[in-house]
């Protein structure tokens, strides 16, 4: 990806959950010091921690980018967003999105970034063309993250692994596979962007032949267990190849993101369902260890919880952010 021009004034608009703003969450986590504030709509209930400011003081503060932190099912832009973008294009601010829908469809906001000269930045797109998948052993090692769900902590648990294992002296890398992936990492593909006959393609493209010791640490998508989104779970799988996988799950859901009548797996099954999708690229393909979002939970039961997990299935059991990731640094092949 072409870096953005930074610093950045991070848009939440008028997001309905925090799990909407993930994006603005992500990068606000993990590059903080990219970000001169926050710009809430009347009616935003998410927050990701980051001063509340308007266009005018982020324009006085430095901002440079616009991006917007927040997400939508479909990916359109809601009327109630026009005024705030072409006012930052106005102040002299380009605009990034990581919506599916283009920024530049919008008539507004394309009018207004032509006529002050701002550019339009379509995270989700790559200008990349992909060959499709061949499923051909290929040297180097990889490490996917995989869910339970949807929004359960794949893009967390994979940037926190790339951290401790470089820590650790490890040949790693973080393989970004989502708009805010893309963002952190400033590099990447959008894999759920990319046309359905191509996302295993894209995923080898992603990870390609490396040095023998080097782990491509892979941002997983989606859920196998999520009727609109295991297509592009399972062509990632079988594109990464990968030779470890990390199961992440959120304990106190009930059912699935968005999805009242779909029950959330049970782990285990949830275990056994990856080992045999991702088989069908790498035989050696298993599930190490299992990352778990434990932030509703109380320290003491949360590590009750881990403990049981841990002892139930046989592998380490972590929260990842807030335990740490060693175990599951240690369990890998």
């Amino acid at each position: 990806m072409e870096a953005l021009a930074k610093p950045y004034l991070m848009f939440l608009g008028d997001a309905k959950d925090q799990l909407a703003a993930k994006t603005a969450d992500g990068i606000a986590y993990w590059r903080p010091e990219w970000c001169v504030g926050q710009f809430r709509l009347p009616g935003c209930v998410a927050d990701v921690g980051l001063e509340d400011i308007t266009i005018e003081e982020a324009q006085a503060r430095g901002a440079k980018t616009m991006v917007l932190g927040v997400v939508n099912s479909g990916g359109f832009m809601p009327e109630s967003w026009t005024a705030s973008l072409t006012e930052a294009l106005a102040r002299g601010m380009d605009l990034a999105s990581g919506m599916h829908a283009r920024l530049e469809d919008f008539p507004e906001v394309a009018a207004a970034a032509a006529e002050h000269g701002r550019r339009l930045v379509n995270v989700r797109h790559s200008e990349q063309s992909f060959a499709t998948g061949k499923g051909q052993r290929r040297s180097g090692k990889r490490l996917l993250t995989v869910g339970t769900d949807c929004s359960c902590g794949k893009k967390y648990t994979a940037l926190a692994l790339e951290k401790a294992m470089r820590a650790l002296g490890l040949n790693a890398d973080f393989r970004a596979t989502g708009q805010t992936g893309v963002l952190i990492a400033e590099r990447g593909v959008a894999i759920d962007a990319v046309i359905a006959d191509f996302i295993s393609g894209a995923a080898e493209w992603l990870t390609p032949e490396n040095d023998a010791d080097h782990w491509d640490v892979v941002e997983g998508q989606g859920s196998l267990f999520h009727p609109a989104f295991s297509g592009v779970t399972l062509g990632l799988l079988h594109g990464a190849q990968a030779d470890a996988l990390v199961l992440c799950h959120e304990p106190t859901r009930t059912h699935v993101r968005a999805l009242p009548h779909f029950p959330m797996p049970d782990v285990g099954d949830a275990i056994a369902a990856y080992n045999a999708s991702g088989r069908l690229t790498n035989p050696d393909c298993r599930v190490v260890g299992i990352s778990v979002n434990t932030e509703a939970l109380a320290e003491d039961a949360a590590r009750r919880y881990l403990d049981d997990l841990s002892s139930s299935h046989g592998m380490p059991a972590t929260d990842s952010l807030r335990f740490g990731v060693e175990t599951l640094v240690d369990a890998l092949p």
